[in-house]
């Protein structure tokens, strides 16, 4: 359980010390500045890191198995 609480913490982490540290607007990734990637990226990466969270929280693991 202790490893999904660091989990949650990193999509903070990451928009939190990242956007200030790339906060230029060169190089363009993908069309788009290098913030704007980042912070995409961290969208996409949080909704995996959620989905991660959900599957192995023992709470909603319980709450599962009795719905079959």
């Amino acid at each position: 359980m202790g490893f999904l609480k660091y989990l949650a913490v990193l999509p903070f982490l990451g928009i939190l010390v990242g956007v200030p540290l790339l906060n230029r607007v060169e190089p363009l990734v993908l069309g788009m500045p290098l913030i704007l990637t980042w912070i995409v990226y961290w969208i996409v990466l949080t909704s995996v890191i959620m989905a991660i969270i959900y599957l192995f929280d023992p709470a909603n693991r319980d709450r599962t198995e009795h719905r079959q």
